[in-house]
Formats: structure tokens, sequence, C-alpha cells
């Protein structure tokens, strides 16, 4: 699976983005699919995804309420709708597809796949 996301930018604090990621290749529609992101000098950290087997939405537990994630299988997208932003979720955020199961949805070692990354920035 290649993965291209977008929607990244800069936006002030309280404002909202939504992040997109179009795959190709095979088996969209059964895979993991998942953000996350990084700031440097930190670990990569799960955001949000959705389990490929039961299309299961799952969120890292401090981004529940202002986070929603989506998928649209026919276009083989899926999207991250963040609301309320702080300065604090300034990172660079990356969509991945990985094994199906929800369980594996927060692991970042389940995911084959990853794209390049958009840069999301929250200025206060």
């Amino acid at each position: 699976v290649q993965l291209q996301a977008s929607g990244g930018g800069l936006v002030q604090a309280g404002g909202s983005l939504r992040l997109s990621c179009a795959a190709s290749g095979r088996a969209f529609s059964t895979r993991n699919m998942g953000w996350f992101r990084q700031v440097p000098g930190k670990q990569r950290e799960f955001v949000a995804g959705i389990s490929g087997d039961d299309d299961i939405a799952d969120f890292a537990d401090s981004l529940k309420g202002r986070f929603i994630v989506s998928k649209e299988s026919a276009k083989n997208t899926i999207y991250l709708q963040m609301n309320s932003l702080k300065p604090e979720d300034t990172a660079v955020y990356y969509c991945a597809a990985g094994r199906s199961g929800f369980g594996l949805l927060r692991k970042p070692e389940a995911y084959d796949s990853w794209g390049p990354g958009t840069q999301v920035t929250v200025s206060s």
C-alpha cells in the first residue's frame, strides 16, 4: 500500500484542520489504517485509527472529543478531522496501513506502510 497524506498547514489555536490520506495498492479496506504524529526528539505517538476487519475507530485518550477519524472505502481514503486545535498538537502527522485487528491499532510496529507525513502547526 502506498500512502499520501495531505491537508496539513498552519492554523491558530482553536481552529480546525482535516487531514486526508489516499491509499493505492492492495486490500485497503481490510487493513488497519492509523494516524500517528511526531515532534522532534520524541517518539512517534498514536493519534487515531480504524480497524480493517470491523471498521471500529480508536483514539488516543487525550484526543477523544477533539479528533474524528473516518474512512471512505470507495476512494481508498481516510480522514482525520482535528478540532479545537492546541499548540501542543503541532507535529508531523503520518498515516499508516498495517495488519488488521483492533488490538493492533495503537502499535506502530504493526504497520508496514507509512506515508511521508504532513506538517501541522498550531499557533497560540
